[in-house]
């Protein structure tokens, strides 16, 4: 065995065997693979092996895409059989929910370039015949999907990847990673040591154990997933594979028989306590009491089931994560990477995961936009075994269910509270939950001032209510009041801060005491990591302000290129700072009979921030907005936070002041054409496409993403992020809808909703830049109807900032 490794791949699952194969692809024969037992023997040898390519998002689909792609090939390329079988896919529908489903994916297959078609329940049946249509209303039939052997695969990439030089070490148990001052120094194992600057812990089921050696949570969850195979009866050898949700079930056929398993309603987590040492190569018993439901629900579609003889019910541990999304990327330790929760995914994702994690790890920043995937969208809370749990059992039992946008989850809650609470559900606040905080999507008691003949048509309408219309207008033409205190707030302190954030933001942010600027990090090829204000506190001292969701991202973004020194810290005050939003025309007149300090325009004029006393409260106001209004956001240590509500709350009852909620912000930001990153800004659109090259200074030195924007500016762009209107102003796009110009699908759309002060609907994608002029016509397809609209210049409200800035 090596001593010595440019990086070590632990695990030998088909997740392990990819990235090792990648990496040699790209050029690096000095790497290491280390597997406790033998290739395969953790899940990957058990997995039922369905690859289906298409999912929720662009990158998503991207990577198995590019699985397939290299499925069809790899045989030939190492000349070791892989078991791919490309014999396309069934997803059947049993309502008009279902059907409504699968006309927005189908909109989706148009944006991603997969040949996805709607077809009627007797050409799926002929295409599937064993199948009853009792009850199907419409299938989606994708001929490039298909099903693969786990084994064969992980086999014929581990041949590829020796061939490429790496080494395979099987039978060795990694019992330790040496860490020095956060960074990765090497690995320990039963067989010696390895050093190493690169790990990637691709462990699957023992991720967490693996994480925990590094001293990095890996939230998993093994869950026990079955699934049965029948003796060979004479079915047809090209049988696609079938998933029909309303009944939780998935079917692929194995060489005449079938393989039928599914998600029921009342799983089985395993291995709570930790993995056996010896469970290598091993099931768990079979559970035919918790499959009944699943076998029940699987003869209403396949009735012959019922005369099949039964093999084997399998019964294996598939780790799944507590958002059914994988867990890739670096973690807080440097060089310490995780590549686990394939959430029984793992055979239709890694031979794309593996690709991107190597491009990851040799390149440094991924190819495609990965904050789905990212290991960074995990807070602290998910260190909690209970929370965590409830989670991941609420993902896999809910797993083929209709999920609306908007939808909230249920499990774990409510676990983050900000200090008024209390108030907000005593004024009927309607909860949603973001990163573990209880925040109020709006207030039902509006509902009264609000218009549901306004009610979006279809999955738009479904989490609505005429309350998010009230709060908006209040917000344009009185006053709202928002709590914001879930917003992350990063602070870099120390003598090096401000040369060190003018490196890594885009826009001068170094000003005087008391600026605001909104600015971007940029990776290396100018894509947008990071989207934020900076607050200049003092000479040594700036305040970040960033989405909830988005504070462990961007602290570990900031924290990955902290100077050696220690001439610069970074930590995250998002717990200990409540946070109020006040903004509306009326807004001065409601806080300013409450402070002593001079509000007026000259005094504390727009993107300026000051020190001043809320009545009682401290509070460091930031004139700044989210809402296109007049107005602050407020903060205050989080235990005046609710002094500071209620003391804002009786000033402004008499001007009309109303309580707002978080989907009045978006609707809000929307009129205002506010970017949201993570939609409308990703790390593979730069802000020149954005619309964002007001916040680029290339004048003001280097910074990274700088010598990427100089190239981007000397050539013609070729796609810019446009606002569209709807004809109809009920039709309302959710995101990832195509775009058609011309007849012909040029993009989709990135963000959308309904403007409530406009009274249109809106939708913001990136379409070509030659063709995004305003009034150009542009048609957007909603839930398989194609709606007419037009591009429109921005913003909709208050074009030149009177408002923001009176």
């Amino acid at each position: 065995m090596k001593q010595e490794a440019r990086a070590v791949v632990i695990g030998g699952g088909v997740g392990g065997a990819s990235i090792l194969y990648w990496l040699t692809r790209l050029g690096w024969e000095d790497v290491v693979l280390c597997e406790r037992a033998d290739l395969t023997s953790g899940s990957t040898f058990h997995s039922a092996g369905l690859v289906g390519q298409l999912r929720g998002s662009l990158s998503l689909t991207k990577m198995m895409m590019n699985s397939v792609d290299l499925y069809r090939r790899l045989e030939e390329e190492v000349g070791l059989e892989t078991g791919w079988h490309e014999v396309g896919s069934l997803r059947l529908a049993s309502s008009e929910e279902r059907m409504q489903e699968l006309r927005r994916q189908a909109g989706w297959a148009k944006t991603f370039g997969l040949p996805l078609e709607l077809i009627s329940p007797e050409e799926a049946q002929k295409l599937f015949p064993p199948m009853s249509t009792s009850g199907v209303l419409g299938a989606a039939y994708l001929p490039t999907d298909g099903y693969i052997d786990p084994s064969q695969l992980t086999f014929a990439l581990a041949e590829g990847a020796r061939r490429g030089g790496a080494e395979i070490n099987t039978n060795t148990r990694v019992t330790g990673i040496g860490v020095e001052r956060g960074r990765v120094i090497g690995v320990e194992t039963d067989k010696g040591s390895i050093a190493t600057e690169i790990v990637v812990n691709a462990g699957g089921m023992f991720a967490g154990e693996i994480g925990r050696l590094a001293g990095v949570n890996v939230p998993i969850v093994p869950m026990a997933h079955e699934y049965l195979v029948t003796r060979p009866s004479d079915l047809p050898l090209d049988l696609p594979t079938m998933r029909d949700p309303s009944l939780l079930v998935y079917f692929r056929g194995e060489s005449g028989g079938l393989v039928m398993g599914g998600y029921e309603r009342q799983p089985e987590p395993w291995g709570l306590d930790g993995i056996p040492e010896d469970f290598n190569g091993k099931l768990l018993s079979e559970d035919w009491e918790r499959f009944d439901e699943l076998l029940q629900n699987a003869v209403v579609r396949i009735p012959d089931l019922e005369n099949l003889e039964v093999v084997r019910l399998i019964n294996g541990p598939e780790a799944f994560t507590p958002d059914g999304e994988f867990i890739l990327g670096e973690s807080d330790v440097r060089g310490f990477w995780v590549a686990a929760g394939f959430c029984a995914h793992g055979l239709a994702g890694a031979g794309g995961m593996g690709q991107l994690v190597a491009e990851w790890i040799v390149e440094g920043v991924p190819s495609l936009d990965v904050w789905e995937m990212d290991s960074r969208r995990f807070g602290r809370h998910y260190a909690s075994r209970e929370y965590t749990l409830a989670r991941t059992i609420e993902i896999y039992s809910t797993y083929y269910d209709i999920k609306y946008p908007g939808q909230e989850r249920l499990a774990g809650r409510p676990l983050r509270l900000a200090p008024t609470y209390d108030r907000l559900r005593e004024l009927g606040a309607s909860f949603g939950e973001k990163s573990g905080w209880e925040r109020a999507n709006w207030f039902e008691p509006n509902a009264a001032q609000g218009d549901e003949g306004l009610r979006p048509r279809g999955w738009a309408g479904e989490i609505w209510s005429p309350a998010i219309g009230a709060e908006h207008r209040a917000c344009r033409e009185a006053a709202a009041l928002f709590d914001e205190t879930s917003f992350a707030k990063i602070e870099l302190i120390g003598p090096g801060a401000a040369d060190y954030l003018e490196y890594l933001c885009d826009n001068r942010v170094a000003r005087d005491i008391g600026a605001i600027t909104y600015t971007q990090m940029l990776n290396q090829r100018g894509g947008i990591e990071c989207d934020f204000t900076v607050t200049r506190l003092a000479e040594d001292r700036f305040r970040i302000v960033t989405g909830t969701a988005f504070g462990q991202h961007d602290l570990a973004w900031i924290r990955r290129h902290l100077p050696d020194d220690g001439s610069v810290y970074a930590e995250d005050i998002t717990s200990r700072v409540a946070c109020l939003g006040l903004w509306g025309p009326l807004a001065r007149e409601i806080l300013q009979p409450l402070t002593d300090a001079d509000l007026s325009n000259e005094a504390l004029p727009y993107m300026r921030a000051r020190e001043i006393a809320v009545g009682s409260v401290p509070c460091l106001a930031l004139r700044v907005t989210y809402v296109g209004e007049l107005g602050w956001e407020l903060y205050c240590p989080t235990e005046f936070g609710l002094r500071l509500w209620d003391t804002i709350w009786k000033s402004g009852r008499q001007h009309g002041l109303v309580a707002g909620g978080y989907k009045a912000i978006d609707s809000l930001r929307l009129e205002k054409g506010y970017r949201v990153w993570g939609a409308d800004i990703t790390p593979d659109e730069t802000p020149y496409e954005a619309g964002l090259d007001f916040a680029v200074k290339l004048d003001k030195g280097d910074f990274i993403g700088r010598a990427a924007l100089l190239e981007a500016r000397e050539r013609e762009l070729e796609r810019t992020l446009a606002c569209i209107v709807l004809e109809h102003p009920r039709s309302v796009a959710l995101g990832s809808e195509p775009v058609r110009l011309d007849g012909k699908v040029t993009g989709r759309v990135t963000s959308g909703g309904y403007g409530y002060t406009v009274g249109r609907s809106i939708a913001y994608a990136y379409l070509p830049a030659g063709e995004a002029e305003a009034g150009r016509p542009v048609d957007v397809e909603i839930f398989g109807e194609w709606v007419g609209g037009e591009v429109a210049a921005e913003p909709l409200w208050d074009p030149a900032g009177e408002r923001i800035r009176a």
